[in-house]
């Protein structure tokens, strides 16, 4: 049985996703006729226009309270409308993570999940809501800070996202919707030297760009203060060299670290620090299910940690 596409637009009220859900549904790629369900999890100043949807054979429905939305409700609303496929206008400060999980209808699947933030005031619920908003990066595939200007700190939003969300895309547009490509963020050290040296306060920065500039480390030489991590999942001559990093807050700590093949491999042991010198390629592993910096490890010497075991992205 072929599944119900559910596209799921998420974010904070007065964000506008809205504007931008309504830009995609009369934009043309969903006016097929199939029959579409609009759920609405909250109302903001911005409406949608009604008679226009039911041209296009969408239904929409609003869902007032948290305790509504739920497996059961969708189900319902499967018997009631039939839909071939759900847009839903998610409430940002619900928590919707049993959408990913095993409650989930059998019948539906999440096909794509965007969050639309305002980039004027994400500073403020940064500072403010750190772990709401690691809620609604975890499972994006694209967040799109609408409302920015040139001078803000853009490259800093980004390594926000990818910090908690590593293969999120990030999109930047001003106020009339107009993308704005801030490019690519100078690393804090020299990528034209022999070996990059990058320093134990760099090392979150490093970890970003690494997986999203192939271009910048493809084939280079980089050295690192790293704590070993050692796996039975992998083969003699792997490891991961790495550092703890908080994500959203102290109780969201994770390791982070590239795949490091070497030949000196069995000489460490895991919780060990190193120096590592290595050389950087790209290429498939299955532990990151697609490409991606795989090190080589040339040398390496014992060292004490650094004085900062966590490492932030932003």
């Amino acid at each position: 049985m072929q599944q119900i596409p559910i596209y799921l637009i998420t974010g904070f009220l007065e964000s506008g996703k809205t504007s931008f859900l309504r830009d995609v549904l009369m934009g043309g790629d969903f006016d097929d006729g199939q029959r579409g369900l609009l759920i609405l999890c909250e109302e903001g100043e911005e409406e949608y226009d009604e008679k226009a949807l039911a041209q296009m054979n969408i239904s929409m429905i609003t869902v007032d309270e948290e305790e509504e939305f739920n497996p059961e409700f969708l189900k319902t609303c499967e018997k009631h409308y039939r839909p071939k496929r759900i847009f839903i206008e998610m409430n940002g400060m619900w928590d919707c993570k049993w959408l990913f999980g095993s409650q989930m209808p059998y019948s539906m699947d999440v096909a794509q999940v965007i969050t639309v933030v305002d980039g004027s005031t994400f500073p403020v619920y940064l500072n403010n809501m750190r772990s709401i908003l690691s809620n609604l990066f975890l499972n994006t595939e694209m967040v799109v800070f609408n409302r920015c200007r040139e001078d803000m700190e853009l490259h800093s939003y980004r390594r926000t996202v990818r910090g908690l969300n590593p293969r999120a895309m990030v999109y930047f547009e001003d106020e009339e919707g107009n993308p704005i490509d801030p490019g690519m963020d100078e690393p804090p050290y020299d990528l034209n030297a022999d070996v990059i040296q990058i320093e134990d306060i760099d090392y979150g920065l490093w970890y970003l760009d690494a997986f999203e500039a192939k271009e910048r480390y493809n084939g280079k030489k980089v050295r690192f203060r790293a704590k070993v991590m050692k796996s039975r999942r992998f083969g003699d001559n792997i490891f991961i060299p790495g550092r703890n990093a908080m994500t959203c807050c102290e109780d969201d700590i994770r390791f982070v670290g590239c795949l490091c093949k070497s030949s000196f491999a069995d000489q460490l042991k895991s919780r060990q620090w190193i120096m590592l010198t290595a050389t950087v390629r790209y290429e498939y592993a299955k532990e990151y299910g697609e490409e991606g910096p795989v090190l080589y490890g040339e040398r390496y010497e014992l060292t004490g940690p650094p004085k900062e075991d966590l490492v932030y992205f932003n």
